[in-house]
């Protein structure tokens, strides 16, 4: 579904992107992995559908989430994804979702200002630098990642296990 919805390169990595962090906080919570993981892979599967009209995008997604099958958690979290609406982010799965999604794009961003360009050369202490810098990656809105408190994580904490999670997929990530 992925290949067939998203032809952009960088939102294909940016979907893999939040998958891994939303199978490493399942993991942390205790979780079902490939579930979370599923919601973070398809939360933007509509994008290119819909990237001049916020007021469409995840509502596609969350119907074509839910038009294969998965269940209403995933969609819910799906929907709820996209600030635009306002919807209420009451699991645990939609409030990861929520959160993690800017961050991947922070972490990305950090990792190519570092002369290596890699996730390797960056630690979490880099990526808080520039979390606290307002003219660095803009489009990271640093209060939905600060929603993270929303999961009972600390900034630092949320931070280390997303940049960790996309350490871990560095290769897929072309970083």
């Amino acid at each position: 579904m992925v290949k067939q919805n998203l032809s952009n390169k960088n939102l294909v990595k940016h979907v893999l992107a939040v998958e891994a962090v939303m199978r490493e906080l399942a993991g942390y919570f205790g979780e079902d992995k490939d579930r979370w993981g599923m919601a973070g892979l398809l939360h933007d599967i509509d994008y290119e559908k819909t990237k001049g009209d916020p007021a469409k995008h995840s509502l596609e997604s969350a119907d074509m989430v839910a038009e294969m099958g998965f269940d209403s958690e995933i969609v819910d979290a799906v929907r709820a994804h996209n600030e635009y609406h306002g919807l209420p982010r009451t699991t645990k799965m939609s409030k990861a979702l929520y959160s993690c999604d800017p961050l991947t794009g922070l972490v990305v961003a950090a990792a190519l200002i570092s002369p290596e360009r890699k996730l390797s050369a960056i630690d979490t202490e880099f990526v808080m630098k520039r979390f606290g810098e307002k003219a660095f990656a803009r489009g990271a809105n640093r209060d939905i990642i600060r929603s993270c408190s929303e999961l009972g994580l600390e900034l630092d904490q949320f931070i280390g296990m997303g940049l960790a999670a996309m350490q871990s997929i560095a290769g897929d990530l072309g970083l």
